[in-house]
């Protein structure tokens, strides 16, 4: 298959080529898609791909991203792809959805028909690992040594682990915002050997200097503006289907931050479509943090839409512009996805509209209670999962998500992430669902009475 760089705009004509280091389009500025063109894929894959999970013949076939490599095929045009795929030992993509039986009614649903799929379970605990493994491999494909990127952490932490493993220490250079980086995530970076750059200001403000430091320098960039991540991103979705028997469920529900998973899911359904291996595109929500609402306001008070492609530019210009005049900024216990200019709106306009989603807005307390609830099942996920959840059960509420759809939940990071919140959440007892230690003296009569109580 034929594999290029094309503007997302339909009536932009740009295309190139993928051996060049393109991030937004030459002709109009906006974002660009890996495309591909050719014979496409035979439902016969679905076997091979079936097959290479139960007897692997290399770490590749291990890996839950390059096991579909036919489905991101930008690395098998000579036919050495081996020489070329990165992988953290085949580790990265070993998910899969399953049921939680707590969480099921918590949130309202049929628990033989609610799943959720932990992308913790990444090897440095998110789903940047997935995104990672395809972009690295397309900046070792141009022979890059060095690679950077903004991040509230998880980002971070994924780029530094692989840099770590491809190009040896101090290949990865980290922008972060003051005081905008759970504990957890700092320390994954710091010890996998990134040069962490603290500036003033938020993640906006990070990302605005990495773009402008990744071109000054001829660095390659990391964040999910870089097509090549979404391309990973997708094995998301893959993976979320195989454990479906690829039958396509009613709704896929996910955290919206940087809006870099929404684009790939909606890319992913797409071309699955596309190609006849999937019959219908599931809908799809996009879950905001009350504190970081950029697209729940761009979609549901500004009524922006893509509109295939034909998007009011100049209503996104004005609401950025009120939002600086306001000095309005991302706060939310959900570190995550604390972000006020996503860099793939547009990319999320258009799965909204491809998968006739609906986006939503959740308070902190509601996330902060719905990752309790995992909790309570044996799991754990990092406060910006739980918004998941959170939009589920209001979802569900709202009658928007009937109780007898199938409905797969992404929880995109590992509870260890931020401890600091999990530890605060249940040293306040005004918690719904707190977890109180209870405090007595070194005394037996007194712990006997603590153990019995």
């Amino acid at each position: 298959m034929k594999t290029s760089l094309k503007c997302i705009i339909p009536t932009c004509d740009f295309e190139g080529d993928i051996n060049t280091e393109m991030t937004k389009c030459p002709k109009c500025g906006n974002l660009l898609d890996v495309i591909y063109s050719g014979k496409g894929i035979p439902h016969s894959f679905l076997e091979l791909f079936k097959r290479r999970k139960a007897t692997p013949q290399s770490i590749f076939d291990k890996s839950g991203v390059w096991r579909f490599r036919e489905l991101l095929p930008f690395p098998l045009g000579d036919g050495n792809y081996e020489q070329v795929l990165v992988s953290l030992d085949g580790k990265e993509g070993q998910t899969s959805p399953f049921k939680l039986t707590e969480v099921a009614k918590y949130v309202g649903l049929n628990k033989e028909r609610f799943y959720l799929q932990f992308e913790g379970d990444n090897p440095t605990g998110s789903f940047k690992d997935n995104g990672m493994a395809a972009c690295f491999t397309h900046a070792k494909m141009l022979g890059k040594t060095k690679v950077v990127c903004a991040s509230t952490g998880n980002t971070a932490a994924s780029m530094a682990a692989f840099a770590a493993n491809e190009l040896g220490a101090m290949g990865a250079l980290v922008f972060v915002g003051s005081d905008k980086i759970a504990i957890g995530k700092l320390a994954q970076s710091l010890e996998y050997g990134a040069k962490v750059i603290q500036i003033k200001g938020d993640f906006d403000d990070a990302m605005k200097k990495v773009l402008e430091i990744s071109k000054k320098e001829n660095i390659y960039l990391m964040n999910s503006v870089n097509p090549f991540r979404l391309e990973g991103q997708k094995t998301i979705m893959y993976r979320l289907l195989e454990g479906l028997g690829w039958n396509t469920p009613d709704w896929v529900v996910l955290p919206g931050g940087n809006l870099g998973n929404t684009s790939a899911f909606g890319k992913a359904f797409y071309e699955l479509k596309k190609m006849g291996l999937i019959e219908k595109i599931p809908r799809i929500a996009i879950i905001n943090s009350k504190g970081a609402d950029t697209l729940h306001r761009i979609v549901n008070e500004e009524k922006i839409i893509w509109n295939n492609g034909e998007v009011d530019f100049e209503k996104i210009e004005k609401f950025y512009g009120t939002m600086d005049k306001e000095d309005r900024k991302a706060k939310t216990i959900c570190s995550a996805i604390e972000i006020n200019r996503p860099v793939n709106l547009l990319k999320a306009l258009r799965t909204i509209e491809l998968s006739k989603g609906v986006v939503r807005t959740v308070t902190d307390d509601e996330t902060l209670d719905a990752k309790a609830i995992v909790g309570r099942n044996g799991f754990g996920c990092e406060p910006a999962s739980a918004t998941t959840i959170a939009g589920i059960k209001n979802l569900v509420k709202e009658g928007i998500i009937k109780k007898s759809e199938v409905v797969v939940g992404i929880l995109t990071g590992n509870q260890l992430k931020d401890p600091v919140a999990t530890i605060d959440y249940h040293k306040d007892k005004r918690h719904k669902f707190a977890n109180t230690p209870v405090q007595v003296e070194n005394d037996l009569d007194e712990i006997t009475k603590a153990v019995s109580g």
